[in-house]
């Protein structure tokens, strides 16, 4: 694959999951607040279920195509090795701090483990917003 093809695909997989993350971050964590209590622990489940069809794959690949873009894109200055620092720290507060939180809410309603998500939700939104920012300055000029 071309630099260029792995810039492309990059940028694409953290547009895209830039776009699912806003969508979360600002539509459905919060509603998860207005959900009735005693249908909480089934809907978190769909939840949980459902938005890994919608995640998992382009993070996989992110971060995979992340490392690579690193290691082969030297010659694009060191902006490879912060974007692939963004996967990594999505990757960190996924496993470290989301997780943990949904963890909670699979056992039942609890509006604190809603509102540490959704606060803590932010570190993941701006890292994948400025990722997709930083690999679309870098594809500007070569497209």
């Amino acid at each position: 694959m071309s630099l260029l093809h792995l810039l492309v695909l990059n940028f694409a997989l953290a547009a895209y999951l830039t776009g699912v993350i806003w969508t979360i971050q600002l539509v459905h964590y919060p509603s998860f607040a207005d959900v009735a209590q005693d249908r909480f622990a089934a809907f978190h489940q769909k939840h949980s279920n459902r938005i890994s069809w919608v995640v998992m794959a382009p993070m996989v690949l992110e971060l995979g195509s992340g490392a690579w873009l690193a290691w082969q894109g030297r010659s694009l200055g060191q902006s490879v090795w912060w974007a692939l620092g963004l996967v990594i720290i999505v990757w960190l507060s996924t496993f470290f701090i989301t997780v943990p939180f949904h963890n909670r809410l699979g056992q039942g309603y609890n509006y604190i483990a809603i509102d540490g998500l959704v606060r803590t939700n932010w570190i993941r939104t701006l890292a994948w917003t400025a990722r997709a920012v930083l690999l679309g300055w870098l594809l500007w000029p070569r497209i």
